[in-house]
């Protein structure tokens, strides 16, 4: 049996990511088997809009941003960072994105590898369930006061309904 000290770094992130996701999916499906999938969504939607202020001020702190941001090139950070820190690396790792444009990030699941569309699909729930993740970081955006358009909005999950998961994020920056 190994010991913590034997235990690779990047396994204990994972095992910790994946128990966050595991318990955040099962709070979801017995939320909606106790009182309906759309009070679901409306919960876990008020539950992630109050968490992002914290979570992102506290990302803000763990890769040392100070102050406001005020570049495209900072939030590009932060999201790389951030997601990195925050997800799983064997969930991150099917997660992309680029720069296509001027202060445009275009963000793109691996197809079917969505983790919220997995765990929803296993849940039978994905005909109503509305996007936390995406919506998350949205949130995130909004605490720091950081002005972008999501394209295209979303509500329902993209997997599902489209068969892809991607978008883009528009920043306006006065420049």
């Amino acid at each position: 049996m190994r010991t913590f000290r034997n235990i690779k770094k990047e396994e204990v992130r994972d095992l910790l990511g994946k128990g966050w996701l595991t318990h955040d999916g099962s709070w979801f499906f017995e939320t909606a088997r106790e009182l309906g999938v759309a009070k679901a969504n409306k919960l876990n939607r008020a539950a992630i809009s109050n968490m992002a202020p914290i979570e992102a001020r506290r990302l803000c702190e763990v890769l040392g941003i100070e102050g406001k941001i005020g570049s495209f090139g900072e939030v590009e950070q932060l999201l790389r960072r951030g997601m990195e820190l925050i997800l799983p690396h064997s969930v991150f790792s099917k997660f992309h994105y680029t720069i296509p444009a001027k202060n445009v990030v275009h963000w793109e699941w691996d197809k079917g590898e969505c983790f919220a569309y997995k765990g929803m699909g296993r849940m039978g729930l994905l005909d109503n369930y509305q996007c936390g993740v995406i919506y998350r970081i949205e949130c995130w955006f909004r605490a720091l006061e950081i002005r972008c358009n999501s394209i295209p909005t979303i509500d329902k999950c993209l997997m599902h309904q489209t068969g892809h998961c991607h978008g883009d994020f528009e920043f306006f920056f006065g420049d």
